[in-house]
């Protein structure tokens, strides 16, 4: 928790995708490798880094709305290293991540999963509902923006998998680590966030009924996050 706490202690107003990038290389420096937090950490700063990349290419059809989406996006995973910094409670899809991420039991892989799990499976949707309500546009309006960045963020899962899962020669059909690694999906997270999006936005008008599902939403989410943090014999 000390690095946490010297990170929310550190942290400096940021403008744009390069401030996010700054607070999560600040959180690189200041983790050791194994922590769980770390773990995804790393990958996805690898690829905000891309995202940062494609912008200054001009390879997205309106690129203020695509920093807005990825800025909120990002920041949604930095509020809950903040709130675990501060020992206030981080969202409950968050919270699996925080509670393991020293578990000697829990594989890198894993880690790195529930932290995208999370990310895509919860905070994606929020990010593009907090931009269509900053930018006074429909979900629809983004879509292209939203691809842009999930294609991305398909790279994600790619590099994890090459980075994190062991070699063949370690792996067996039936292996534990095999089954969670193949049960979940990225691009089907994607596309639920998508959905989970544009519905919300719908609720937009029942603040009580978007409100209950936002939190079912984040409890869900928690619970796959668990259930891919199961610790795993050697």
């Amino acid at each position: 928790m000390a690095q946490l706490e010297r990170f929310a202690e550190s942290r400096a107003p940021g403008r744009g995708v390069d401030g996010v990038v700054a607070r999560m290389r600040a959180l690189a420096d200041d983790l050791p490798p194994r922590d769980g937090v770390a773990v995804f950490n790393r990958i996805y700063l690898s690829v905000t880094e891309e995202v940062g990349r494609h912008l200054g290419l001009g390879a997205f059809p309106d690129v203020p709305a695509a920093t807005t989406l990825g800025v909120r996006f990002a920041e949604r995973y930095l509020a809950a290293v903040d709130a675990a910094a501060e020992e206030r409670r981080p969202p409950a899809c968050w919270r699996p991540l925080f509670q393991y991420r020293h578990h000697p039991g829990v594989h890198p892989l894993q880690f790195a999963l529930a932290g995208i799990n999370a990310h895509i499976g919860h905070d994606l949707a929020l990010a593009l509902v907090d931009t269509c309500r900053a930018l006074r546009c429909e979900p629809a309006d983004l879509e292209d923006e939203f691809d842009g960045v999930g294609d991305i963020l398909v790279t994600l899962e790619e590099r994890i998998r090459e980075e994190l899962m062991p070699g063949p020669d370690l792996l067996q059909i039936g292996d534990p680590l095999t089954h969670l690694a193949g049960s979940w999906s990225l691009e089907r997270a994607r596309d639920g966030a998508w959905g989970t999006a544009r519905a919300l936005w719908a609720l937009r008008e029942l603040p009580g009924v978007a409100q209950e599902f936002r939190e079912r939403l984040d409890g869900a989410v928690g619970l796959v996050g668990r259930i891919l943090l199961t610790p795993l014999p050697d």
